[in-house]
Order: C-alpha cells, then structure tokens, then sequence
C-alpha cells in the first residue's frame, strides 16, 4: 500500500470516528421525557392548591353528570338547546379530567416526570376538547340565532336528526384537525433541558425544548387557528348582531327580556371561553408573565368546566323544575321503599 493510499485511508478513519462520536452525543441528549415543574410554592401554598382543586374538580364532575343525567330523563329537556349543552358538558368533563389528575400528582411530588408520547397525548385530548367545544359554542350560537330570529322555522330546521349530525360533526372536526397538529409534533426531536414550567403539556412549551426545525407545526397551527377559533368566533358574533338586532324591535318588554334571558347563558360561557383561551396565547411571553400565563390557563382549563354548569343551572327555570322534580320522585321512592320495610 503506498503512502498516498494510507493517508487517505487514516482521513476516512478519522471522519468516521468522528461520525460515531457526534451520533453518540446526540443520542445522549435526547430527550424521551419531560419533567413538568407545576406551580413551585410553598408546603402551605401546595396544600391550599391541592384542596382547591379537589373540589374544584368534584364540582365539576358532579355539575356536568347532573346536567347530562337531568337532559337524558326529563321530557321538557329534550329540545335542541339542552341536547347541545349535554355534549358542552361531556367535553368539560374530558378536559378537567385530561389535566386535573396529572396536577395532583404534580402537586403532591413537586413535579413529575412524563414521557414524550404521554405529553403529546395529553395535548391532544386537551386540544381536541378545546377545539370541540369552539365548534359547538358556534351550533349553539346558530340554534339561538334561529330560535329568536327565525321563531316559525325553528321546528323544521333544528330537527332531531340535524342536531346529532351537528354534534357529530363537531366532535369528528374536534379529534381528527388536532390530530395533524400532534403528528407533526410527534416527528419533531426533543434535546436539551427536559423540564417544562408548566402544569400540563401545552404547545408553546414542547416547541421550546424542539431541537429540530418547529417551523411546519408553527405554520400549521396558524391556518389551524382559522377554521377553529376566528371562522367559530365570526360566526358567533354575527348571529348575536342579528339576535340584537332583532330583539331591540320588539315591541313587548316582556319579550325582549324573555329573549335576553334565553341568550345570556350562553353569551356569558361564550365571552368567558374566549377571553382566557385568546388571553393565554395572546399575551406576550416572558420571565415575568410565565406565571399569569399559568393562571389563565388554570382558569379555562380547570375553572371554566366547573363555571359552565353552574351558569345554566342558576340562570335556567327549566333545569332548576327538571332538578327539582327528580329529588321530589327520588325522595318520594325512598320513602315508599322505607315504610315498605
């Protein structure tokens, strides 16, 4: 072998060690787990949160059960407005359940280690019961627009089987648009530091400990926004424009607030929904906003599923006759089975 031949032949060693060595390195540093932080008070703090969201958490299972118990067995709830509010209630169940227990556990180990594949997952059940619940808060916006504007059609158009196909699609939309949005994130590779400051798996979190380019899933999450959360939110607004305006010319007081009140539950849920979701993702980030970016989303994550039923249930006379009447005939089956003894 000639000198020229050794050379070349000690180059090519060289560059492949060097191959090995960086592979090694990069397999070194990737990372298949997060460390979530949760909120890093103090043993006092930790126990106050902890109770609070226990009960927090109870509220909001037995509120949203009630409503889909009393929707399913009383006949005067069996119209378009409370079948949609029933389903409005099941996604607030997936939502406080795909966050609250995992929160326990953060609060009472001082953080938690999640794999990537559980992160992921929990941000898609998370961003399929937000998107679920902008799609229905628009069909319930279009059921109030009809109901009110369009009084003598409200029968024929919100049939039976038109509200199923409606709900059907909203929860189809809800899973499958998220979906693509958590392949593409579940293709990136995560490197470097491991621990999220957060108490759940949002996006902006697992973008910052990418190592690969996150530019796709940024760009898809922003067409995403468009058929989600402004194409819903246009059409909210311009259905409550003409419910306005329809309400403002009639002639009866008593009609225009008997047709406010039908409205304000759910302009109140609507208002709140949007203003904590828009307010997380549209205020600026930083060291110092990390920890009101948390509250928010404390609030529309936890909070709003617990709101939700308690605004339907004290502003509406027929889920308070409907409740009513299933303690009178439970009470009264309990006692026929006692003096039965």
């Amino acid at each position: 072998m000639s000198q020229m031949d050794s050379c070349e032949m000690k180059k090519y060693i060289g560059v492949w060690r060097f191959l090995l060595v960086d592979t090694r390195e990069i397999n070194l540093t990737v990372n298949y787990e997060f460390f979530l932080l949760g909120f890093q008070n103090g043993q006092r703090s930790t126990i106050f949160l902890f109770c609070l969201l226990l009960v927090v958490y109870c509220g909001t299972i037995c509120g949203n059960l009630l409503i889909i118990i009393l929707v399913s067995t009383s006949k005067n709830l069996h119209t378009p407005m409370y079948f949609f509010i029933s389903h409005l209630s099941i996604s607030d169940i997936l939502l406080t359940t795909d966050i609250v227990p995992n929160m326990f556990h953060i609060l009472l180990n001082n953080g938690r280690s999640i794999t990537v594949n559980g992160c992921i997952t929990q941000f898609y059940f998370f961003c399929a019961a937000e998107a679920f619940e902008c799609f229905l808060l628009t069909v319930m916006s279009y059921d109030r627009y009809v109901a009110i504007c369009n009084p003598l059609r409200y029968t024929s158009t919100m049939t039976s089987d038109r509200c199923v196909i409606l709900v059907t699609i909203c929860w189809v939309l809800g899973f499958s648009i998220t979906l693509m949005d958590c392949i593409t994130i579940s293709m990136l590779t995560f490197c470097g530091p491991n621990i999220i400051d957060h108490f759940f798996c949002d996006l902006a979190p697992l973008l910052e400990r990418a190592c690969s380019s996150t530019y796709a899933i940024e760009l898809e999450v922003f067409i995403m926004c468009f058929p989600i959360l402004f194409i819903p939110l246009t059409v909210i607004i311009i259905s409550y424009i003409n419910i306005i305006v329809t309400i403002v010319r009639f002639q009866s007081n008593i009609s225009r607030q008997k047709a406010f009140s039908t409205c304000s539950s759910h302009l109140i849920v609507v208002s709140i929904f949007y203003f904590t979701l828009l307010s997380v993702y549209l205020f600026p980030k930083g060291e110092e906003t990390l920890n009101f970016s948390k509250l928010l989303s404390l609030l529309y994550t936890v909070f709003t599923p617990l709101i939700n039923p308690i605004i339907y249930s004290l502003r509406n006379k027929d889920i308070k006759k409907s409740l009513q009447e299933m303690i009178n005939k439970n009470g009264i089956c309990s006692n026929n089975i006692i003096f039965s003894r």
